[in-house]
């Protein structure tokens, strides 16, 4: 019918204690937000796949990862912190449905599947895992029928601050246990590397093609790829950063996650950037450029300068037709 009405069905499944996901992309998340908020002000369990798109705006149906900010940073209004995972691979996008709704169920949260146009077209071998079978009994909290029992209410309304206060601490104190127990992400060849690199979903694909290219040219470069975007890896890449001499952030937008990257490193050592934006995915060859760049630069970045620098080169790139 709609991406309103396709949410507001979720929340409805959700509050009724069945496992519920609905999948959009682009503007229909920005369509959702009000009950997302709803959902996580209610503390039901409920999945989002969201396959990122060009923006802003209408924009088009390529590959971006333009909506990070949206789905890390809560994706509609109020304080509450979602969980955000990153595939990159069909494989990771089918086993990461199963750990969502396992890890919604646990916390009682909303769960966001990050994903690009490029995932979401993508054709490659992939293997289900074994079925399970689900608790058919429904959740002690949820309204599945009050026989025999005083009727469990789930609203998002708190008409007394102190009582929206309440729930917010206890929505802040879950997140602290996600943050404690649920953070992921994947190191490659990270032993003795000099050049790091952070990048999530096909994007940090494309990087591990690049990094292998760099690998044989003598360069020593890895790289940690993010899978749960929220919560961050903060303090896996802040030891990182106390190893290698740069570190160079690869999105498929103008450096969302980049600022996170910033805040984990705290100074300890430089921070590059190359991005693609508009829908356009880039290339392995791109990325060992500019792997090649930062193995040969020297010397502290100033704040912001990061950006500066990559959009110079990107437009120069733009009015030379190299796409």
């Amino acid at each position: 019918e709609s991406e309103v009405a396709a949410i507001n069905m979720v929340y409805g499944a959700a509050c009724a204690g069945v496992r519920s996901l609905t999948a959009t992309s682009g503007p229909g998340l920005s369509l959702m937000s009000e009950t997302l908020s709803y959902i996580a002000g209610t503390e039901v369990p409920a999945v989002v796949v969201n396959v990122m798109r060009g923006g802003p705006g209408l924009g088009n149906i390529a590959p971006s990862q333009s909506d990070y900010n949206q789905m890390v940073k809560g994706g509609g209004h109020g304080d509450y912190f979602p969980i955000v995972l990153a595939p990159a691979t069909v494989q990771e996008a089918i086993d990461f449905i199963t750990l969502a709704f396992d890890l919604a169920d646990k916390y009682r949260t909303l769960v966001f599947i990050a994903v690009d146009g490029n995932l979401g077209q993508m054709m490659e071998p992939a293997e289900l895992p074994p079925m399970r079978k689900i608790p058919k009994e429904p959740p002690a909290w949820s309204v599945y029928g009050a026989k025999s029992r005083e009727p469990n209410i789930l609203t998002s309304i708190y008409i007394d601050p102190p009582d929206e206060e309440v729930l917010n601490v206890r929505l802040l104190k879950r997140w602290m246990e996600v943050e404690k127990n649920e953070i992921r992400y994947k190191e490659y060849e990270l032993e003795d590397a000099e050049i790091a690199i952070i990048s999530f979903g096909v994007a940090g694909r494309i990087c591990s093609s690049a990094l292998r290219m760099a690998r044989d040219e003598g360069v020593k470069v890895g790289m940690i790829r993010p899978i749960t975007l929220a919560p961050f890896p903060t303090e896996a890449i802040r030891e990182l950063s106390k190893r290698v001499r740069r570190i160079l952030v690869v999105e498929m937008n103008a450096g969302q996650m980049l600022n996170d990257v910033k805040q984990a490193v705290s100074g300890n050592a430089p921070v590059e950037f190359y991005g693609r934006i508009g829908g356009i995915t880039p290339l392995p060859d791109e990325i060992l450029e500019g792997i090649h760049r930062v193995n040969q630069n020297t010397g502290d970045m100033v704040e912001g300068q990061e950006r500066v620098e990559w959009l110079e080169r990107l437009e120069a790139r733009i009015e030379r037709g190299d796409q």
